[in-house]
């Protein structure tokens, strides 16, 4: 409102565009993030860490990554504290969406589910995803509610129905680059032959990705391969899962382009707390933490405080510029 004030008069203008040439400064807009299907080439293999909420992914965009992968499970579990069992919301999510992909300077691929219910729920959901800034949407043929993949008692819809869903999402999006990745957890209940059938139906009906869920061997992996490697393939690297955890070049010579690792922060994470509240509560002090956190100053950077720092800096005087302008502003 003084700004509104000043600027009105013309011995004071010098003093507003002055408070505005700071803080356009300050509040630069980022540069457009590169296309995810860019960053996707045959022989090579894209590595997405799994990030969950604020700090996970100001911690991975630091590290450098070229994409990122927001994880169902992590994602329900720190924002709700319950499994990724389908007690999540389209709301809890397109919101969790909306944050980490303003923070993220890389392409983030975003978790839906089975797309929130029917056909119409999917395409709420493909708009509402690609609004809210994600780069990729990824949507299962799973029975609602959902269970996370990797874990027992999913059970798939019909391949017409899963087909339908995929259809309805390509023809949501808004841009190309917006990029649909089905998945398939067929695998476990119905065996290979029906997984690896769904994802050529889904390539057909325009998925840009295909994701079979839980391949249990590399045999299994390189069928895929062999027989859906016309299409960028994603697997799904989960520590303690059903799928082999393999090296980087051995993902490649099977085929695979992306690889997503939901599970690897979350799971240190997980380590990490166990130790230090174990340590707080047994000793009831800290002493025996310090060699197990990070540094608070670096933290404090990698959380934002530099840009606070910098504003606060900026703005020191500008109450004492208002306020000296206004005194010499003639009284109406």
């Amino acid at each position: 409102q003084a700004l509104a004030r000043v600027s009105t008069s013309p011995g004071s203008r010098s003093v507003a565009f002055g408070v505005l040439g700071r803080f356009c400064k300050l509040a630069m807009a980022k540069p457009a993030k590169p296309s995810l299907k860019s960053l996707i080439k045959k022989g090579d293999l894209l590595i997405c860490p799994g990030v969950f909420d604020g700090i996970s992914t100001l911690i991975a965009n630091k590290t450098g990554f070229k994409a990122l992968y927001m994880t169902g499970f992590g994602t329900v579990g720190s924002h709700l504290g319950v499994p990724d069992a389908g007690l999540a919301s389209y709301r809890d999510m397109v919101e969790r969406v909306r944050v980490m992909s303003g923070l993220a300077d890389c392409p983030l691929i975003c978790d839906a589910d089975t797309g929130f219910g029917g056909l119409l729920n999917v395409e709420h959901t493909v708009k509402g995803y690609e609004a809210a800034g994600a780069s990729a949407i990824q949507l299962e043929d799973q029975e609602f509610p959902k269970k996370c993949g990797h874990t027992p008692g999913r059970k798939v819809i019909p391949i017409e129905q899963a087909v339908a869903k995929i259809k309805v999402a390509v023809a949501a999006r808004t841009s190309p680059d917006f990029l649909i990745i089905a998945r398939t957890d067929a695998r476990t209940d119905l065996g290979l032959e029906e997984a690896i059938r769904r994802g050529r139906a889904f390539a057909d009906a325009g998925a840009d990705i295909l994701f079979v869920e839980s391949p249990e061997s590399e045999e299994e992996m390189a069928e895929i391969g062999r027989r859906l490697g016309d299409m960028p393939l994603l697997v799904n690297v989960v520590e303690g899962g059903k799928t082999p955890v393999l090296s980087k070049q051995r993902y490649v010579e099977l085929g695979y382009q992306v690889a997503i690792f939901p599970a690897t922060a979350f799971l240190a994470m997980g380590k990490a707390l166990e130790h230090v509240y174990g340590q707080l509560k047994t000793n009831e002090d800290s002493l025996s933490c310090k060699d197990h956190v990070t540094d608070f100053k670096g933290f404090c950077v990698t959380m934002g405080f530099e840009h606070v720092w910098n504003f606060d800096k900026a703005h020191a005087d500008i109450e004492d510029e208002v306020r000296e302008s206004l005194k010499k502003k003639p009284r109406v």
